[in-house]
């Protein structure tokens, strides 16, 4: 077990949630001498960061899809990167249950990653490093792409002189229903999908392309789901 860590960039949005979670955990928090310098700085500033940290403890950063060279010149380095969405209006009960993905080019450093992993309550699997992007993409569309999701739909309900916070509890039901997929193209009503896409068309066309495309892969996954009833 990792013992001290030296967070660099504890004021960020992940940084904060580690090291109080670390503090929690009895794990000394130290800027000098630490086993382990975790990294929670941008993407974009992890190779420098790394490049100008004296080589000897175990160096990590926390991205999802900067691959393991970035810690050049270091040898002993893993990455640790923590599936959530964090803000700094709440603590390290963020990090509780979630996921992480870590990676390590040795038996050592996936051990010493998956130890850190659990010491922060995270569920860890391991990573191949050549898949990081393949797994970023997926975590982008799942965080990212739903905010912008949100904010279409909310467009449109506008337009409609409905409330565009009436979605939200409507899209934390489908969580909680484990994404069981209902609605026109589940029921093979192509007829309402028409009549969705000449009202986009109408009111907000930059919109109807994602629309056609999301509809593309719903019907795909509708009929996956048709095949295994």
């Amino acid at each position: 077990m990792i013992e001290s860590v030296n967070v660099i960039g504890a004021r960020g949005r992940v940084g904060s949630a580690m090291s109080a979670r670390l503090a929690e955990r009895d794990v000394e928090l130290r800027r000098e001498g630490a086993a382990l310098v975790l990294l929670c700085v941008p993407d974009r500033a992890i190779a420098q960061v790394a490049a100008e940290l004296e080589p000897g403890p175990w160096v990590a950063h926390v991205s999802g899809g900067t691959p393991l060279a970035a810690l050049d010149p270091h040898v002993a380095r893993f990455s640790l990167h923590p599936l959530q969405t964090f803000t700094l209006g709440r603590g390290p009960e963020q990090l509780d249950g979630a996921w992480a993905a870590v990676t390590g080019e040795t038996e050592a450093a996936v051990e010493t990653a998956t130890s850190l992993a659990e010491t922060l309550g995270l569920r860890p699997f391991p990573l191949a490093d050549e898949s990081r992007a393949l797994y970023h993409a997926g975590a982008a569309i799942a965080s990212n792409y739903v905010v912008t999701l949100r904010r279409a739909a909310g467009e449109l309900l506008a337009a409609a002189g409905a409330p565009a916070g009436a979605l939200d509890p409507l899209m934390r039901r489908v969580i909680e229903n484990e994404f069981q997929l209902t609605g026109p193209i589940e029921r093979g009503d192509w007829e309402t999908v028409e009549r969705h896409r000449s009202a986009i068309a109408a009111v907000a066309p930059d919109l109807l392309e994602a629309y056609d495309a999301l509809a593309t892969l719903t019907a795909r996954d509708a009929i996956a789901q048709g095949s295994r009833t």
